[in-house]
């Protein structure tokens, strides 16, 4: 019987989040996928919240009573931080594949230019768009609100 060979894990739980050798644009990736299930599960419950109203006034002014509470506001403000970039790496990623960020081409050897050349600093310039709307939605949110 052939002895299967036993690999030393030096990473542990914490190769779970690292990943190892992932680039900045695998991160992206992950955390665009997670904005967006974070997005899909506001629309749920936006949806249960307005069917509330079925219920009666008393009901929906009980409900909406609730969703003035500072966990709500957080809450408002984390969809918003989804929202913004999830919209801003989506639209990076439209340009990518429309090939409108890919750089001209050439020899595909590592580290690929085109990859570093083009397509980083247009995440540079999309992930500062997100935190400035980011920090304006969080002004709107806890300072205007």
């Amino acid at each position: 019987m052939a002895k299967s060979k036993q690999y030393d894990n030096h990473l542990g739980i914490l190769g779970w989040l690292g990943g190892g050798r992932w680039g900045v644009e695998r991160y992206l990736y992950i955390i665009h996928r997670v904005a967006g299930l974070g997005i899909l599960t506001f629309f749920m419950l936006h949806i249960f919240e307005s069917s509330i109203r079925i219920l009666g006034p008393e009901s929906w002014n009980a409900a909406m009573e609730t969703l003035k509470t500072p966990v709500f506001k957080f809450g408002e403000f984390l969809v918003f931080v989804g929202f913004a970039f999830h919209a801003l790496n989506g639209i990076r990623l439209i340009l990518i594949e429309w090939g409108l960020a890919v750089g001209k081409a050439e020899e595909p050897v590592y580290p690929y230019r085109s990859s570093l050349n083009t397509q980083r600093p247009l995440m540079v310039i999309m992930m500062v768009l997100a935190a400035i709307l980011m920090a304006a939605g969080g002004y709107n949110i806890f300072l205007l609100g």
